[in-house]
């Protein structure tokens, strides 16, 4: 249950967003003492990764289609010219 609410409270934000998010636990692990309070943290943070991650390809897929639609345009527009 807690993960469908960590994935919903990121879900929201931008990758840049969610990337100053790991980046910030990150440094607060980094300057933990007690490595024993640090293991929740830890597994979150690989979470949010996860959640980077996924997010993150699924922007890859759309700028690809977007990329593809635009190339379709571009080269029906070439071959329309030089039908006429």
């Amino acid at each position: 249950m807690k993960d469908i609410n960590l994935q919903n409270d990121y879900n929201s934000l931008t990758l840049e967003e969610l990337t100053q998010e790991a980046n910030k636990m990150i440094e607060d692990l980094e300057n933990q003492k007690d490595l024993e309070n640090s293991i929740e943290n830890y597994q979150t943070l690989l979470k949010l990764n996860n959640i980077i991650e996924k997010k993150f390809q699924k922007d890859i897929k759309s700028v690809s289609e977007k990329t593809k639609e635009s190339i379709l345009k571009i080269t029906s527009k070439k071959n329309e010219k030089k039908i006429k």
